[in-house]
């Protein structure tokens, strides 16, 4: 009896030293949530996380602060990311080429998106287009490739930073064309636009979303679109390969990432806060009416999505020679 009355003391003092570590478990979250935007105010990424923020501030119980961190085509956003405490209270918007082209593009990257990230979902994938100042000579795909092959124009491409999905678009073009027109890496897609429209540059490859207004008020002029089919919200522009480019294609797309390490459950919350946003239908139709079309996912099938963006652009980058840097 002595024996078994010190082991239930014993028992009952363990438990009471467990105690503060099990009422220190909190539900999460209980404060602010960063999400980091890896462009600038004004791109894609940008404007598709402020149009979600009010749905996940609302779903999750907690503010959702933007953080814009631009640079190096996405990749100082997210190895901020990659870098963070994996506790669920700094998530980021990555773009294709910080997540997916960029493994093989740059010769050095400072995260690896398989190792050091995981996904939570898709959010949305985008074409781009190729865009002049309205009064500029070239007014079609053929006058630029025949321009550029007299060696007159002064042409070069503004692009939305080296290692951007706007930077690979630009350089299947040059590829595909036949051509090797000056690329000009800038911060972002809304500053390339900026930049068409007051004629500073000639031409300029920027996601639809950034440049939609710029187009539909005749402030620049779009000469094709890099969708293999024209795209509903710019039906009158015609597609790369309609312009004498057979097979030319080139989409974008973003998707929310956490830190490696943050815990199952707070994934999937996350993840069901974003998928519901992209579901609700006034959401879903503000994304459509500015270019991007959103595209839920499970974090199984984006991170099945992210191997094979990364494995199909591999074997490009290594069939064409490109290199960023």
């Amino acid at each position: 009896m002595l024996r078994m009355n010190g082991f239930f003391r014993l028992l009952a003092a363990a438990m009471v030293a467990s105690a503060p570590c099990i009422a220190a478990a909190e539900p999460w979250p209980v404060k602010p949530i960063r999400i980091v935007v890896t462009f600038p105010p004004g791109g894609q990424t940008d404007v598709v996380a402020r149009l979600i923020q009010p749905y996940l501030e609302a779903r999750l119980g907690q503010p959702v602060v933007i953080d814009n961190r631009p640079g190096a085509g996405g990749t100082i956003g997210v190895d901020a990311v990659a870098k963070a405490a994996p506790d669920g209270y700094v998530i980021g918007v990555g773009p294709m080429g910080a997540l997916a082209v960029n493994m093989s593009l740059q010769d050095k990257m400072p995260y690896d998106t398989l190792r050091d990230l995981a996904p939570v979902s898709l959010l949305t994938t985008t074409p781009f287009v190729l865009a002049a100042p309205p009064s500029s000579a070239p007014k079609s795909v053929g006058e630029v490739i025949a321009l550029a092959k007299a060696g007159s124009g002064n042409l070069s491409i503004g692009h939305g930073g080296n290692g951007t999905a706007m930077h690979l678009t630009a350089l299947l073009f040059n590829h595909m064309a036949g051509v090797n027109i000056t690329l000009v890496p800038y911060r972002g897609s809304g500053l390339v636009m900026s930049d068409v429209m007051a004629g500073h540059i000639p031409l300029g490859i920027g996601d639809t979303t950034s440049a939609l207004a710029v187009i539909r008020s005749g402030q620049v002029k779009a000469l094709a679109i890099s969708s293999s089919r024209r795209d509903a919200s710019l039906p009158d522009v015609p597609t790369f390969a309609e312009s004498g480019l057979p097979g030319y294609e080139s989409m974008g797309w973003f998707g929310i990432v956490v830190p490696a390490g943050t815990p199952a459950d707070v994934i999937a919350k996350l993840n069901e806060a974003t998928v519901g946003a992209l579901k609700d239908p006034a959401i879903a139709e503000r994304l459509r009416a500015a270019g991007a079309d959103p595209l839920p996912s499970t974090p199984d099938e984006f991170g099945a999505f992210i191997r094979r963006e990364i494995a199909k652009w591999a074997k490009v980058v290594a069939q064409s020679g490109f290199k960023a840097n």
